[in-house]
């Protein structure tokens, strides 16, 4: 069966390789056979995220044909921390949802 293995070692950098692997292949099969795992030691870890098609999977998640397993990163900052710091950084009058207000509009509509 055809599957592809996808990983984003950092920003705008891709690693995408197609695998030929037998049938009931699992989601670590398919990392193992890439070399992605020699490649990038960091993702050699049993904590590591995979998914199939942007959901989450198991590393044991038997794979069928025409999947694409996808190696997730770890984010380095909360999302919730950095829109607050954008927040403060533009000031409230530069973001938010009513930044582009018709004109002649009530306030907050």
């Amino acid at each position: 069966m055809q599957v592809w293995v996808v990983y984003a070692p950092q920003a705008r950098q891709v690693e995408q390789l197609a695998l030929n692997l037998p049938d009931a292949a699992t989601a670590i099969d398919a990392l193992r056979c890439s070399g992605l795992l020699a490649r990038f030691p960091e993702l050699d870890t049993p904590d590591a995220i995979v998914g199939v098609w942007g959901s989450q999977v198991s590393l044991g998640h038997v794979l069928r044909e025409f999947d694409r397993v996808e190696v997730y990163r770890p984010l380095r900052v909360d999302p919730k921390v950095a829109r607050r710091a954008r927040f403060v950084k533009q000031g409230a009058r530069a973001a938010g949802l009513f930044v582009k207000k018709r004109p002649g509009a009530k306030a907050g509509y």
